[in-house]
């Protein structure tokens, strides 16, 4: 999804109560405000967190810290009182570089606008994933842009559809993931809050060392698990049959056991588009067939919970959308969506809609 520095977060932290103090003229600096809505309200806040940790050491974890045994299998249910319902259905991708214009880049056209998202909805999504916090100079504090994303978000549900907020870890600062995490969690806009958090796993560069990865990913996702009991987190992952046949020495040894009781939704990335020059995995029946399975297969559970992503938006055809929504459907997906919003045709979400659960 997202391949895209970070600062301090404790200075993010503190430039960002500044930024909401002065909402209104940092606002009329980007665009004009959206219709309707002006800079009188801001999305509240979490404080910061108790501690903010140095950068971990990249070195390999001592055996006291290394990775549990994954010879357990783990049933994948959420738990009692947990609603999975912002993963049900058609859902539309939206990153920081479409709507916020810290991230603007021309080439790509207009950003997104909250007016936008009543298309959104007039075209049967009923969720949005909206990149919401980023690790880098640009997100001040976490947040991509504190008054859009508070009103993407507002306006989302007014229009009737549920709010995934996802994120992005980089994983050379646990704390600092861990407490962007805390601020989507956290972030209220006049009563309207996320409706669930989706942690996009893919994040590679910063830790080369896959084991020592492995380590910090099974250790953001029990601590932010055991800290938010009540809301449903999703996790974007490569679909295993990519980390297991076709690139085997991109991710080795993926902790798929670890995180089981960590997640309620698995959203696999069955991007055929990428891989369609290296394999006959690039069919996106095929793939997408394959990627929900070896979800099963390495969680050991037939009943997961399974919403499907596919892509890349723009360089698929309409056929490629009606094989992986067949796909998808056989396959039992709770739901399904294209990467992502911005670069799906209007024919392609013809199809979409014709389709949507």
């Amino acid at each position: 999804m997202d391949h895209r520095g970070r600062t301090s977060i404790l200075s993010g932290l503190v430039a960002l109560v500044l930024a909401l103090g002065v909402a209104s003229a940092v606002l009329e600096e980007r665009r004009t405000a959206p219709a309707g809505e002006t800079a009188s309200w801001s999305p509240a806040l979490p404080s910061p967190p108790p501690s903010l940790a140095a950068e971990p050491s990249t070195s390999a974890p001592s055996s006291s810290t290394s990775a549990p045994s994954s010879s357990t299998t783990t049933t994948q249910a959420p738990a009692p009182g947990r609603d999975v319902s912002a993963y049900r259905g058609l859902g539309a991708w939206v990153d920081a570089f479409d709507y916020a214009p810290a991230y603007y880049r021309p080439r790509e056209g207009p950003l997104l606008v909250p007016e936008d998202l009543d298309a959104m909805a007039a075209r049967g999504v009923r969720t949005l994933f909206l990149q919401a916090a980023r690790l880098d100079d640009r997100s001040p504090g976490g947040v991509v842009d504190p008054v859009l994303t508070g009103a993407m978000l507002k306006r989302a549900h007014e229009q009737g559809m549920r709010v995934v907020g996802w994120y992005l870890p980089k994983f050379a600062d646990v704390e600092a993931d861990l407490a962007n995490l805390r601020v989507l969690r956290d972030l209220d806009v006049e009563g309207h809050r996320f409706d669930g958090i989706a942690v996009d796993i893919e994040y590679r560069r910063d830790v080369p060392n896959h084991a020592e990865r492995n380590r910090r990913l099974i250790d953001l996702s029990r601590r932010f698990r055991a800290e938010t009991t009540g809301l449903a987190l999703g996790a974007i992952v490569y679909p295993p049959v990519l980390l297991e046949e076709i690139r085997p020495n991109f991710w080795p040894d993926f902790p798929w056991q670890e995180l089981a009781e960590s997640y309620d939704v698995w959203l696999p990335m069955v991007y055929w588009t990428e891989i369609a020059a290296e394999s006959s995995y690039g069919d996106p029946y095929r793939y997408t067939t394959a990627g929900t399975q070896g979800l099963i297969d390495n969680l050991g559970d037939a009943s997961l919970l399974v919403h499907s992503i596919g892509g890349v938006a723009d360089t698929a055809t309409v056929d490629d959308f009606e094989s992986f929504i067949r796909a998808a459907r056989e396959q039992d997906s709770m739901g399904f969506s294209m990467y992502d919003y911005r670069t799906t045709s209007s024919e392609e979400w013809q199809v979409l809609a014709s389709n949507a659960p």
